[in-house]
């Protein structure tokens, strides 16, 4: 009989890798979220309100005054919102082709503080490509600035490019002014009605949606193991005590809940602040559920024969549960788990649509998928709601690979093969 390790079972599982390793990818962004953002999610940029996803250029594109030009690499233009089609009700846009402004890694953008400490030493690349070092203080207080990519320039007004090598121009001939005033930037999924980069708001965003599962999980499911654990082990008046406040805790109806938190919390809490505690009262209620059915599971393991011999050797009450009942219900707490997870994400795009959840100018993927709520955003101007939409479906489906995976990796009767 060839024993197998429950990590070796988890790796062979294509799905459930590709499940870890996105997850992996999303949580790795958010938490340097600072640094792989290409903006700050707050800042606005002049005339920049509902710009569609920029267009990256290989190639001079000079249109404004007809000329051709060769490769250049990885560049963006200008661009600003312009006036609206009466007819068709889309925004023009205008983009000022004579200032083109190069695509690059390492550069330095707004500052930040990350993990409120600075970078001890930075490596970057300095605009001329050379490496260079900066040294800075560790102690909390001093910004850092380099993030992970975007544009080099662009020139000021009246001149052509932020980077020699991108073709030649003459002195005085002028942008359009309104939009030789703007500097380029790369909004890879475009902008919102504020003019704020929808890109760095998802990255941003993704730390509160990202985390409302864990904190939610980390309380409730502790509680509904060890209550329903002691209720099925012990039975009777304890059982009876126990069950009984599980069933009423599960009739309180929990948008009821919600409306009544939201009008009793403090008004000087922040938008996270005002979350977090929310979500925290939800969870020691969301814990009853779980409670139910750990306890029936519990009944039927506890007579089995290795729990009766760890009874018959002197085993206390608690070890037995801890120890050899509780783990048997693994397969169970590992689906509910990973179910939950998604479910808070959710519940948080449900509770920012009602005004429970995080308030705008904070970004979440639940307060920027509620832009979707707006038929003519829907049609007009579609990336500010797919990007939010396709984050929260593939983080769902990404839980549930990984948890089916886990379930048969750590199912006690697959352990063994022969």
């Amino acid at each position: 009989m060839e024993t197998r390790s429950w990590w070796q079972k988890l790796k062979n599982n294509s799905m459930a890798r590709f499940g870890a390793t996105v997850l992996i990818i999303f949580y790795i962004a958010v938490i340097f979220a600072d640094f792989v953002a290409p903006y700050d999610p707050l800042a606005q940029q002049p005339n920049g309100s509902l710009l569609p996803p920029t267009q990256i250029y290989w190639r001079g594109a000079d249109r404004w005054r007809g000329a051709e030009r060769e490769f250049i690499g990885p560049h963006v233009y200008p661009t600003i919102q312009g006036p609206i089609d009466l007819d068709t009700g889309r925004q023009e846009i205008e983009v000022d082709y004579s200032r083109p402004a190069p695509i690059r890694l390492f550069v330095r953008g707004s500052e930040y503080r990350l993990f409120e400490l600075s970078i001890p030493i930075i490596t970057s690349l300095s605009f001329d490509g050379e490496i260079t070092m900066r040294e800075q203080d560790i102690f909390p207080g001093i910004p850092s600035d380099l993030h992970l990519f975007g544009t080099v320039g662009p020139a000021s007004p009246n001149a052509i490019a932020a980077d020699p090598t991108i073709g030649e121009a003459t002195e005085g001939e002028d942008a359009p002014e309104a939009v030789s005033i703007s500097p380029a930037y790369i909004n890879l999924l475009g902008t919102d009605n504020a003019a704020r980069d929808v890109l760095s708001r998802l990255i941003y965003g993704g730390r509160i949606s990202l985390s409302i599962g864990l904190i939610g999980i980390a309380i409730s499911f502790p509680l509904g193991l060890l209550v329903g654990g002691i209720s099925g082990y012990f039975g009777g008046w304890i059982d009876s005590v126990l069950m009984r406040l599980v069933e009423v805790i599960m009739t309180i109806p929990s948008l009821y809940l919600l409306v009544a938190l939201g009008v009793i919390l403090p008004p000087e809490l922040n938008s996270s602040e005002r979350f977090l505690l929310i979500i925290l009262i939800i969870s020691f209620v969301g814990w009853a559920g779980l409670a139910r059915v750990i306890r029936g599971e519990v009944l039927s393991i506890k007579e089995r024969t290795f729990v009766q011999a760890s009874r018959s050797m002197g085993g206390r009450s608690l070890h037995i549960i801890t120890r050899h009942i509780l783990p048997q219900t693994a397969t169970y707490v590992i689906i509910a788990a990973t179910l939950s997870i998604p479910s808070y994400i959710v519940a948080e795009a449900v509770l920012s649509l009602i005004g429970l959840g995080i308030q705008e100018p904070d970004p979440s993927w639940g307060n920027m998928l509620s832009a979707g709520t707006n038929a003519s955003i829907l049609v007009l101007n579609p990336w500010l709601v797919w990007p939010p939409a396709a984050l929260i479906v593939i983080t769902v489906l990404s839980f549930n690979l990984l948890g089916d995976g886990l379930r048969d990796a750590l199912d006690p009767r697959s352990l063994q093969e022969r």
